[in-house]
């Protein structure tokens, strides 16, 4: 049965390889650092699960020396100039697209088709992550069929994956880091201590306050973090379940998903949001790294306050 080892294989082949071209980058002065960063990331997917809780601890800790110090740089990987880019798009056209459409179609492939196959009574895939294996599957092949419609070179997509990476730096790695944080709050019973000291100074007989405490407590703690899927733990543990569900009644499905979407207010307001908020800036370069945030802020906050109604009018 194919699983998520897989997948990890895969991404620490291609992390592996932005180490060794990293580390032959002249041109990036920094590269060193570069290769090192990228280096230990590789081993994080190729060997995780062997080193421990203390070995990817340290794993984790030098990621941070590096990035902290500004160890890391943009190199000038071998690829396209702007005005070639250019010159191919209007070469190609539409079927830029090609690639971009592949991707859906081989996951609802790998969905409908390759999920349910077995052999000898063995799933060809891990049924609880077919989704993202399929995913993995359809990276790969739109990848090639890339490669085979602009005729480009083996080199080029990792030599382009390098250049995306450098350019969003240490960011990339954000929301991994955050979610296992999420994760390792929710271990530490930070939701029970967080549930104490709401009902403890705020007045929790009052509905309403109840739902505004959640919401508001979900897109706070998500700016905190960074990451709604890692606040969502933490917050339904201490204030969603013993006070919504448990004393007023409410239904879970309605406050779980409204919860859930209030953290995604906190996500369009937070630099630590980073795959969302400050990767596109950078992308785009921005000359205002945080010009996403400043466009968002209008919409999130109205949109929270509808959250707080929308829970306090379904979910009872």
């Amino acid at each position: 049965m194919i699983g998520l080892s897989v997948v990890y294989v895969v991404a620490g082949v291609v992390f592996s390889a932005f180490a060794i071209l990293s580390a032959l980058d002249r041109n990036n002065r920094k590269r060193f650092g570069n290769a090192a960063f990228w280096a230990l990331v590789a081993t994080s997917f190729l060997a995780g699960d062997r080193l421990g809780d203390v070995g990817n601890g340290i794993v984790v800790l030098g990621l941070a020396a590096i990035a902290g110090l500004g160890g890391l740089g943009r190199g000038l990987p071998a690829t396209t100039s702007t005005d070639e880019r250019k010159t191919s798009a209007e070469r190609f056209g539409n079927r830029l697209f090609i690639p971009a459409l592949t991707l859906p179609l081989v996951v609802v492939f790998g969905v409908l088709v390759l999920k349910p196959l077995e052999f000898g009574g063995v799933p060809l895939l891990d049924p609880k992550q077919a989704t993202l294996l399929s995913l993995s599957l359809a990276a790969v092949i739109a990848t090639g069929v890339g490669l085979v419609l602009l005729r480009q070179p083996l080199m080029s997509p990792l030599q382009e994956g390098r250049r995306l990476m450098d350019t969003v730096g240490w960011a990339a790695l954000l929301p991994q880091m955050l979610a296992a944080l999420g994760a390792v709050f929710a271990l530490a019973g930070v939701g029970e201590t967080i549930g104490q000291l709401v009902t403890t100074h705020l007045p929790m007989d009052a509905r309403l306050t109840a739902v505004a405490v959640y919401c508001l407590g979900m897109a706070g703690f998500t700016m905190i973090m960074g990451n709604a899927f890692a606040a969502f733990p933490v917050m339904t543990a201490g204030v969603a379940l013993p006070i919504l569900v448990g004393k007023f009644g409410g239904d879970p499905a309605v406050i779980a998903s409204i919860g859930m979407l209030s953290g995604f207010c906190g996500t369009l307001m937070t630099p630590l949001a980073a795959n969302f908020n400050l990767v596109p800036a950078a992308l785009l370069e921005l000359p205002d790294r945080y010009a996403v945030i400043r466009a968002q802020i209008p919409t999130a906050i109205p949109l929270l306050l509808a959250n707080v109604v929308l829970m306090y009018v379904l979910a009872f």
